[in-house]
C-alpha cells in the first residue's frame, strides 16, 4: 500500500512538473509545444535491452505530439465573429450558353472544379465557418453541388456552430421583387444579420462567386479592424490596358478612398482616375506602369454599418460598388487593402476560355492544388484517368476520363470524357459527362447511326469549349471554318464568343459536321 501512494504522489508531482514547462498544457500543445518525457513513477514502457533491468529501476516516458497546424493566441475567436456572404450573381448572359441552364458560380472550371469551389475554398482555408450563399437563377446545380461538397452537418467541425446555408431569392408579404442587384440581394436577408444565430458577428465579407484567386480572408479582415475601417474593399493596381473593364478608386496616404469612377469610357475620364500607387506598396517603376486602384468587387463591413446602409440610409440602392460604397465613402472611414497575388474576373466567355487553358501551362499562372490552401470541390468516386497509345502535351485530364489514341494539346478534358481513336484536341476544353453509357448502350447507339456521349472518332477541335453530355460525332470538324468572332445558332446548340466555338450542353453533333 505504501508503495502504491508513493506511486500515486509520484505521478502528481510529474503533472504539476508539467506546469513548469515539462508537459505542455493544451493551448501549448496547440501552439506547437512538444514534451520530451516526464518520469512517472517507478514503471517504464522503455523497450528491453540486453541484460535485464529491474522492473523498479524502469521509468515511463510521455510524448506528446503537437498537431502541425499552429494557432496563434484567440485565432478561434477572430474567425468566430466574421461572416462571409457569397453572391451568386445575375443571369450571366455574358457566359451564355455556359448558364443557360446553371448559375454562374456552378459553371465547371479546371477539369472537376467549379467556380463556386474558390471563395468556398478560402473562406475555409481561413477559418471562416460561417457561410451563406445567395442564389437566384438556375440555381439547382449550384444548390446540388454545395449540398454535397460542403454538408457541415451539424457544424462540429467548425466547434458546433459553422455553417454553410442557400439563401435563395424568394417573395415575402412585404417584399415580392427578386434581387435587384447585390446590394438588394443582401438587403432582403438583412434581417438574419441581427439573428440570434449571427449574434457573435462583428464583420461580414461579401464576396463574388466567378473569380479565380486564393486568399487568407482574415488577413482581410484583420487589415479592417487594425485600421478602424467603416467599409474596406479589396483593390489591385493596374496599367490603362485592363483599368478601365473596373470600377476605379482614388485614395490618400492613409489609402482611405476619396473617389469612385465606375469603368471610364474615355481617355480623359481614366487619366483623372490616376494615383500614385506607392502607397499600395509598390515600386517607383512598379507605379508607373500600374497607376490605377481597381476594385475586386469583394469587401468587408462592420456589421452595424452594413444593416444601417442597407436598410436606413440607403433603403433603395441595388448596388454596392456602384452606388453604397461611392455614397458611403463621403461620410465613412472607407479604406482600400491592396492585394498582390493572381486574380482574374470569369466574366466572359473569353476570360473563362483563357483562364482554364492557362491551367494547362507549365508553371500555370494559378494552381487549384496547394499544400497549405487546397482548393476544395465535391467528392467522387471515380477511377483514374485512362489514356491508350496517345500524345499528351500540356494538358489536363480529369478523372474518370477515357482517352484512346488521341493527341491533346493544351487543353483540360473533364471528368468521363471519351476521347475516341484519331482524335485531334488542341487549344480546347472538353467539360466532359455526368454520367457513363455502358459499352452495350453505345454499340446499340452506334449500330443505329447515332452519337454516344463524348468525342467520335478522327474528331477535331480546336479553339471551342464542349459543354457537358454533349455528343460529337465522328470525323467532326470543329475549327470556327470561316473565323466568324460572334454567332448564335440556337437550334443546333451551336454559339461563337469571342471566336471560341462553344456546344451547348447535351448538344448532339452529327457525324462529319464541319463548323
Amino acid at each position: 500500500m505504501a508503495s502504491l501512494q508513493a506511486r500515486s504522489q509520484s505521478v502528481a508531482a510529474g503533472a504539476r512538473r508539467g506546469s513548469q514547462g515539462l508537459v505542455p498544457t493544451f493551448t501549448q500543445s496547440l501552439a506547437g509545444a512538444r514534451a520530451t518525457g516526464i518520469v512517472v513513477g517507478n514503471v517504464s514502457c522503455a523497450p528491453k535491452v540486453a541484460g535485464r533491468t529491474s522492473r523498479r529501476h524502469q521509468t515511463v516516458k510521455a510524448v506528446v505530439e503537437a498537431p502541425t497546424l499552429r494557432y496563434e493566441p484567440g485565432t478561434r475567436s477572430k474567425t468566430n465573429t466574421v461572416l462571409s456572404i457569397i453572391l451568386g450573381g445575375g443571369a450571366g448572359t455574358r457566359l451564355y450558353p455556359l448558364t443557360q441552364s446553371r448559375a454562374k458560380p456552378a459553371v465547371p472550371i479546371g477539369g472537376c472544379y467549379r467556380l463556386i469551389d474558390v471563395p468556398m475554398s478560402n473562406c475555409i482555408n481561413s477559418g471562416i465557418s460561417k457561410i451563406y450563399i445567395l442564389t437566384q437563377f438556375n440555381s439547382t446545380s449550384l444548390n446540388r453541388h454545395l449540398g454535397r461538397a460542403y454538408n457541415m452537418g451539424s457544424g462540429v467541425r467548425f466547434g458546433g456552430d459553422g455553417f454553410v446555408e442557400v439563401l435563395a431569392a424568394t417573395q415575402t408579404p412585404t417584399d415580392k421583387e427578386w434581387f435587384q442587384g447585390t446590394a438588394d440581394a443582401v438587403r432582403q436577408y438583412a434581417w438574419l444579420l441581427s439573428d440570434i444565430k449571427n449574434r457573435a458577428i462583428e464583420d461580414v465579407i461579401i464576396l463574388s462567386g466567378d473569380h479565380l484567386y486564393r486568399m487568407d480572408y482574415m488577413k482581410f479582415v484583420n487589415y479592417h479592424r487594425e485600421q478602424g475601417a467603416d467599409i474596406t474593399i479589396g483593390c489591385l493596381s493596374y496599367g490603362s490596358d485592363r483599368a478601365k473593364e473596373f470600377g476605379l478608386m482614388k485614395i490618400d496616404g492613409n489609402r482611405r478612398v476619396v473617389s469612385f469612377a465606375e469603368k471610364p469610357k474615355t481617355k480623359e475620364a481614366l487619366d483623372a482616375m490616376k494615383v500614385d500607387t506607392t502607397v499600395l506598396g509598390l515600386t517607383p517603376e512598379e507605379a508607373v506602369e500600374k497607376p490605377y486602384i481597381a476594385s475586386m468587387g469583394i469587401y468587408v463591413f462592420k456589421k452595424d454599418v452594413l444593416i444601417k446602409l442597407l436598410t436606413e440610409t440607403y433603403p433603395t440602392a441595388n448596388d454596392f460598388g456602384g452606388e453604397i460604397i461611392p455614397a458611403a465613402a463621403k461620410d465613412l472611414n472607407v479604406v482600400a487593402y491592396p492585394f498582390y497575388g493572381y486574380w482574374e474576373d470569369i466574366g466572359t466567355i473569353k476570360s473563362f476560355f483563357e483562364e482554364n487553358l492557362k491551367l494547362c501551362r507549365h508553371p500555370a499562372t494559378f494552381e487549384f492544388y496547394d499544400p497549405q490552401s487546397p482548393i476544395y470541390t465535391s467528392p467522387r468516386v471515380l477511377p483514374p484517368a485512362t489514356i491508350e497509345k496517345s500524345k499528351v502535351t500540356d494538358a489536363i485530364i480529369a478523372q474518370g476520363a477515357y482517352v484512346r489514341e488521341a493527341k491533346i494539346s493544351n487543353a483540360v478534358i473533364g471528368l468521363r470524357s471519351i476521347i475516341e481513336p484519331g482524335c485531334v484536341i488542341q487549344d480546347a476544353m472538353i467539360m466532359g459527362a455526368d454520367y457513363y453509357e455502358s459499352a452495350d448502350t453505345r454499340r446499340d447507339l452506334l449500330a443505329a447511326g447515332k452519337v454516344p456521349v463524348g468525342v467520335g472518332a478522327n474528331t477535331t477541335i480546336t479553339n471551342a469549349i464542349v459543354d457537358k453530355n454533349a455528343r460529337i460525332g465522328k470525323n467532326v470538324k470543329i475549327i470556327n471554318k470561316e473565323g466568324v468572332n460572334e454567332a448564335t445558332r440556337d437550334a443546333e446548340g451551336i454559339y461563337i464568343r469571342s471566336g471560341i466555338v462553344v456546344i451547348n450542353k447535351g448538344q448532339t453533333i452529327p457525324d462529319g459536321m464541319v463548323i
